[in-house]
């Protein structure tokens, strides 16, 4: 009898699927562990954060305090957060699809010791020889197994068209989310880029002017902060090119992988459930095996969806944690803020001497030309130095108009014998001065994104951007792909199951008479729509 074989295959599909529920909801999702217990200390293997107070080291303790096993620690507890350059971190996240992976590896091994089985078998089965008598099924057996596998061929396009639905839609968000990120980088590279031409123009323009002790000590000072800037851009551009570039690619595949694997699956289990129905032999078996194999990958692109939904949440928590502080956080070994910190000490002194400049020439002309208009100060008193032109008296200069100022000053020949009343200022002069405070000017048109730059705002307004119209799409879509992905795997399984079970059947009838049709002649036609 086949009932015997048949009841061995729903067995292990129900172990399987008791397997499957009890590994998909189990802890793989990450535990959330109380805040209040701030005592942890720094440890390389598990990666946790600590921060240097008054009374000593304190751990950190974040919302994205996530405690999961980790494989490259024994399988110790991870708890040191959102931070992408800890292979503990990936390897921790990674491992939360064990579930997927686990179940698609289980259903491989199974599908190779049956299929070991099931040739051994047959093999003794030709030695035997065919005839032991007629087995009698009944036409039910074979009509439940055409309606079952025609309501699990359903449900299973179904899946197939959520997880294409939510892949796509996934896949967009995705690259929505590095398109803002890249061209928030490149454009603070951009600023930084300016900021360092206008420091060197400055540089040139005040060697050109004096060569006292002092102007050579700024023009120092100046040189080498541009160069560092400067090579902090070109890094900064690198690194969001190169990581766009890798971004994109695993994007890409993960993409192409799922559109592949479904497209396959809705043409296996409608051709298998074709076959099955027609009683074609070898084309229904060859279907089997390949549906087989693409469960094994349904589990296996679950795992990995699964593991990219918690990389999602994680990523959107430590976003939210950076609007609140972006200078200590999960994201500081990635994101420039911290770095460009050291920018900040130069803008002020930048600032100061901007400022102090200002005041001089201010008080030269108060003393010496009281009917010419003061010169603005854009920034405010020490010890600040907050750039405020916006605070400029009406009858002031901007620095960027001063050469018009003196335009009317500067004599018409460099030998000063074409100067009219009132005219003091020399032609070589005038161009000095006129190099000088455009310089000045074109510092000061970059100061404000330089600023926004350094306090790290620009990188707070594109991450408020993604907070507010990517981040729960995105996890939406993360977990819309990888439910559709348990619930396509599962009834792709019960799908295999039910066609290995009439295959079975049909294997059966096929040794013990010599024939492919039923042993009663009330077996529906359709039923006998083939011969062998």
């Amino acid at each position: 009898m086949g009932s015997r074989n048949g009841g061995e295959v729903m067995g292990i599909a129900l172990f399987l699927l008791l397997v499957s529920w009890g590994w998909i909801f189990p802890e793989t999702v990450g535990q959330k562990i109380s805040s209040s217990t701030s005592l942890l200390l720094q440890d390389d293997d598990d990666g946790r954060e600590l921060v240097q107070r008054n009374d000593g080291f304190e751990a950190i303790m974040e919302e994205d305090d996530t405690v999961r096993d980790d494989p490259l620690n024994h399988f110790n507890k991870y708890r040191g957060g959102y931070n992408i350059t800890n292979k503990h971190y990936w390897s921790s996240t990674i491992f939360t699809g064990a579930a997927g992976y686990g179940i698609g590896v289980a259903w491989l091994v199974c599908g190779m010791v049956y299929g070991s089985i099931l040739a051994a078998t047959q093999s003794c089965g030709k030695a035997r020889g065919k005839g032991k008598g007629r087995i009698n099924y009944g036409h039910k057996f074979y009509l439940w197994t055409i309606l079952l596998a025609a309501f699990f061929t359903i449900l299973t396009i179904v899946g197939c068209g959520v997880v294409i639905g939510g892949s796509s839609n996934f896949d967009r968000e995705a690259k929505n989310i590095v398109k803002i990120v890249i061209e928030t980088v490149n454009g603070a590279s951009n600023t930084i880029q300016d900021t360092t031409s206008a420091m060197k123009d400055m540089i040139a323009n005040l060697e050109a002017s004096t060569s006292d002790s002092g102007s050579e000590q700024t023009s120092g000072a100046l040189i080498s902060t541009s160069h560092q800037l400067d090579a902090q851009a070109a890094t900064i551009q690198w690194q969001a090119n190169k990581n766009r570039h890798l971004i994109h690619k695993g994007l890409n595949i993960m993409y192409i992988v799922t559109m592949v694997t479904m497209s396959l699956n809705l043409g296996a289990v409608i051709a298998m459930s074709v076959f099955g129905i027609l009683r074609l032999r070898r084309p229904f078996h060859f279907f089997i095996v390949f549906c087989w194999l693409l469960t094994v990958l349904c589990w296996i692109s679950f795992g990995l969806y699964l593991f990219l939904n918690n990389f999602s949440s994680d990523t959107c928590t430590a976003l939210e944690m950076f609007q609140e502080n972006p200078n200590n956080n999960s994201l500081s070994s990635i994101l420039p803020c911290e770095q460009l910190l050291t920018a900040r000490s130069v803008l002020t002194d930048v600032s100061s001497e901007i400022y102090d400049l200002v005041n001089q020439v201010n008080t030269q002309i108060s003393v010496s030309y009281p009917d010419i208009a003061l010169v603005c100060n854009p920034f405010s008193q020490p010890p600040y130095y907050e750039y405020q032109p916006q605070n400029c008296a009406a009858n002031t200069i901007r620095i960027g108009d001063i050469p018009k100022v003196l335009k009317l000053l500067t004599c018409s020949n460099e030998s000063n014998e074409g100067c009219e009343n009132g005219q003091f200022m020399s032609n070589s002069e005038y161009k000095t001065v006129e190099a000088y405070t455009n310089s000045i000017q074109d510092f000061l048109n970059v100061y404000p994104g330089m600023e926004s730059l350094v306090e790290c705002q620009t990188l707070k307004d594109a991450f408020a951007k993604i907070l507010e119209h990517h981040c729960k799409p995105l996890e939406k879509y993360a977990y819309m792909v990888w439910a559709g992905l348990v619930f396509v795997s599962v009834f792709m399984m019960c799908l295999v199951l039910v066609w290995t079970i009439r295959a079975i059947a049909d294997q059966k009838l096929h040794l013990s008479d010599g024939s492919v049709q039923p042993a009663i002649s009330s077996t529906p036609n359709m039923l006998e729509m083939a011969n062998y």
